[in-house]
């Protein structure tokens, strides 16, 4: 199986990581501080999906598997998430029912910004009138 160990240090790869990680620390919070299950799901989930769409990349696996527009699917990853979590992360912030949850909330509006500027790269690196070509990072 071809890896593209060129991908993490690239910046999609940089912001994937960013990502995974800013979302897990986000869910430590959440889960110390005892938050309702909305919360932490969503970090979860973030975390997860995050780190497949890391891995789909990394093992070019985007390219085998070409039955689908993985970049646009990216995408709306990237927009759908920002949504929930613009949300989920301003309750939290507002509601604050303790540290452990502000923390979480703050975070996650990071997670938000990190959300928007992956987005913005995908959305620079798809054209919809050329040819599907290699994943290359965007410029």
């Amino acid at each position: 199986m071809a890896v593209d160990s060129g991908f993490p240090r690239s910046p999609r790869g940089a912001i994937k990581l960013a990502r995974a990680l800013v979302a897990g620390v986000a869910f430590i919070c959440f889960a110390a501080s005892s938050a309702p299950g909305a919360y932490t799901s969503l970090a979860v989930m973030e975390v997860a999906i995050t780190g497949l769409f890391f891995l789909l990349y990394l093992l070019k696996l985007d390219q085998r598997l070409s039955w689908l527009f993985w970049p646009l699917a990216d995408v709306f990853n990237s927009v759908i998430a920002a949504a929930f979590l613009l949300i989920v992360c301003l309750f939290a912030v507002i509601l604050k029912t303790n540290n452990g949850t502000l923390a979480g909330g703050v975070f996650g509006l990071v997670l938000l910004v990190l959300c928007v500027v992956d987005a913005v790269l995908l959305s620079r690196k798809i054209s919809i009138d050329g040819p599907r070509g290699t994943n290359a990072p965007a410029k």
